[in-house]
């Protein structure tokens, strides 16, 4: 949707390409922590099954890495953006 509307607002073709190049490096970034987020909870599902006593401090090291990982998509968000706006 994004690169759509990138694309729409572009003046010419080096707009465009770059229009297009950021819409994938969002889209391969946010399908990237999508896997990480997966992970994360998968594997801390995994640990209370086995050791449910050590809940507790599993669940901090799971929001850390949570956090963590979401905040790769805001980096490429961020980066994305300003090399189009730069470049």
């Amino acid at each position: 949707m994004l690169g759509a509307l990138l694309i729409a607002a572009a003046e010419d073709g080096v707009d465009a390409g770059k229009a297009i190049a950021l819409a994938l490096g969002i889209g391969l970034g946010s399908l990237g922590a999508g896997i990480g987020i997966g992970n994360i909870f998968g594997s801390m599902i995994q640990a209370v099954a086995r050791q449910p006593e050590l809940r507790g401090e599993l669940q901090g090291i799971q929001w850390l890495g949570f956090a963590l990982t979401e905040a790769v998509v805001f980096y490429g968000l961020i980066g994305g953006l300003l090399a189009y706006v730069l470049i």
